[in-house]
């Protein structure tokens, strides 16, 4: 494992994407136990794509049209549905009282599917992971899963970091209806962009 591996790793982790929207809305909206659900639901949907790429399912995104076009187009419907659902006043940036209004099950699978619908993910790891096995590697499958749990590691601790966060705030938001009508909005038009910057992506 080196430098630049674990370098690019909390460079993609903290860039912010779905999977980071999605634990600082459970954090704001259901408090601390929510966030690091969502952190450990978004962790869980990188294991199919990091399987994909290893045995080379994402070879076949890349090459067929059709697979990455529909399993593109879903990942697109379903953001928008999560922009939609932000923006309702009882949506998923809803601030329950009872910060066990939504089961953890429910954040779970909502966060593995915000994963599970991008196809781009199965193509990054198809190329990021084989950047940091050498040629002379005696176990490269060991390797590249070693690497994989690290990433995932890695994606976890920062997630609940981004989500214990909006829970520190989350009392701030409660008394300020107004700060959270400009989230909802804005949470919203984040899953849009994210929507709109998936359709676009190519092969």
């Amino acid at each position: 494992m080196s430098i630049d591996f674990m370098l690019t790793t909390l460079i993609v982790v903290v860039s912010p994407g779905t999977g980071v929207l999605y634990t600082l809305a459970a954090g704001l909206s259901r408090g601390r136990r929510a966030s690091i659900v969502a952190a450990f639901g978004c962790t869980l949907g990188i294991v199919p794509h990091m399987a994909g790429a290893i045995m080379g399912l994402a070879a076949l995104l890349h090459t067929s049209a059709l697979a990455f076009q529909t399993l593109k187009y879903l990942g697109v419907a379903y953001l928008l549905y999560m922009a939609w659902n932000t923006l309702k006043e009882h949506g998923t940036l809803r601030v329950e009282n009872d910060t066990r209004a939504k089961s953890s099950l429910q954040v779970i699978v909502e966060a593995i599917l915000l994963n599970l619908l991008n196809p781009k993910l199965s193509i990054f790891f198809f190329a990021f992971l084989p950047q940091f096995v050498r040629a002379d590697e005696r176990h490269p499958l060991s390797h590249m899963l070693l690497l994989s749990g690290i990433f995932m590691l890695a994606t976890f601790v920062v997630f609940v970091g981004y989500g214990l966060f909006a829970a520190a705030v989350r009392r701030h938001v409660i008394s300020r209806p107004r700060i959270l009508a400009s989230m909802r909005r804005t949470f919203a038009a984040a899953f849009v962009a994210l929507g709109v910057k998936l359709s676009l992506a190519e092969r």
